[in-house]
């Protein structure tokens, strides 16, 4: 084939040409600073700014005034629990999250539980999950203890697409009196977020996961019931209400608000796409493979993710078999080795498993031809490995 067939949205979606268009003005025309509100210019791009806010607060029912943007997830990721972890540690020193978190919420956890801030070190919990990946609310309660003050546990999982409980953990954070944060870079713009009903008090987001550009991202912060304070982790010149100095990325911003707007528009039509194409594709590889593995929960999951572990079939041997097709592995290579993934890990079936997952994510420019022949290409490379 010409072209190879993307099959890694997880990782990153390309920009739709609709949010570039739209963005295109901000680089030569309206190149304002947003924050320069003496003349027309500044005036301008600070609409094109104000605007963005309101798009994105609307795809998770917040208020305008209460997204901050950022470079990206793991930013607000940084921001909602530093800021947190500072603002309120004469409450407590103790923090909830879970064992399959993304690195940017477990390192930041890591490093207050090694090395705390000025006020102290912190106490983490990590949570377990069963082995569909999900997290026990019940679990979260329980370990809820008087110096708690933060539970960050994310909506949807970036390696197996396993929907969390929010708005149960969420109510269990309001029936304490905690703040409940969540990573919903992979959740933004696929499926329902409400931070209202799912008693969510902070939220991050990447606009690249979701069909916007790269770099640009934002933090839900909740400015009333309760009012959310935090402290700044970057500082000079009192940007985004304090919380994130630096001149605003208008054209990114200006991108990141028209994504969100057709995500709003076109999440459910393209969810049910999706979820048809990622069980096409499963439903091929176990009738013509056999031993094929799911991981992650069979129904709880974001509709544009599949995760397999193929037994024998080691996913760093397979992928460079893979000319045509784009997937991800169910490993992090560091320099010196290729360690199992932390999250494939956590559901207790061991390293093999981990060896052997592959990340299968679809998205919007894909076809259902692609669909077919990246089936078809991953089947034949397996079934190579198999004869080696």
């Amino acid at each position: 084939m010409s072209d190879p067939i993307y099959l890694d949205y997880n990782a990153t979606t390309p920009l739709d040409p609709r949010v570039l268009d739209v963005m295109l003005p901000y680089f030569t025309q309206v190149y304002g600073n947003a924050a320069s509100n003496d003349h027309a210019f500044g005036l301008e791009a600070k609409r094109a700014v104000d605007k963005a806010r309101e798009q994105i607060a609307a795809l998770i029912n917040a208020r305008p005034d209460e997204i901050i943007f950022t470079s990206g997830a793991t930013e607000s990721d940084n921001i909602a629990i530093l800021g947190i972890a500072e603002k309120y540690a004469h409450k407590g020193n103790h923090i909830i999250t879970c064992v399959t978190e993304h690195k940017a919420v477990l390192d930041v956890c890591h490093k207050l539980e090694r090395d705390g801030n000025r006020h102290g070190k912190f106490e983490i919990t990590y949570l377990p999950v069963d082995q569909f990946g999900l997290v026990d609310p019940e679990a979260v309660r329980q370990a809820v203890t008087p110096q708690t003050i933060l539970i960050s546990i994310m909506a949807a999982n970036n390696e197996i697409g396993t929907i969390a409980p929010i708005a149960e953990i969420g109510a269990i954070a309001a029936e304490y009196d905690l703040f409940f944060h969540t990573d919903a870079a992979q959740a933004g713009g696929h499926i329902a977020l409400d931070v209202q009903t799912m008693n969510i008090h902070m939220l991050s987001l990447s606009a690249h996961k979701m069909y916007g550009p790269k770099g640009i991202g934002v933090l839900y912060r909740r400015r009333s019931n309760p009012r959310v304070q935090l402290e700044p982790v970057i500082y000079g010149g009192g940007h985004e209400r304090g919380l994130r100095s630096g001149t605003l990325n208008v054209p990114a911003i200006v991108g990141f608000g028209e994504a969100a707007r057709l995500a709003k528009k076109e999440m459910v039509a393209e969810d049910e796409k999706f979820r048809a194409w990622t069980q096409q594709m499963y439903r091929q590889l176990v009738d013509e493979l056999g031993d094929v593995h799911l991981n992650g929960h069979p129904t709880q999951r974001l509709p544009h993710n599949l995760n397999v572990s193929i037994p024998g079939i080691k996913a760093r041997a397979l992928i460079p078999q893979l000319k045509d097709v784009a997937i991800a592995t169910g490993s992090a290579c560091t320099s010196a080795e290729v360690k199992p993934s932390h999250v494939i890990q956590a559901l207790g079936f061991g390293d093999g498993r981990a060896h052997s997952a592959l990340r299968i994510s679809v998205g919007r420019l894909n076809t259902n031809a692609q669909i077919k022949q990246a089936g078809k290409s991953l089947i034949s490379a397996v079934q190579q490995l198999r004869v080696i």
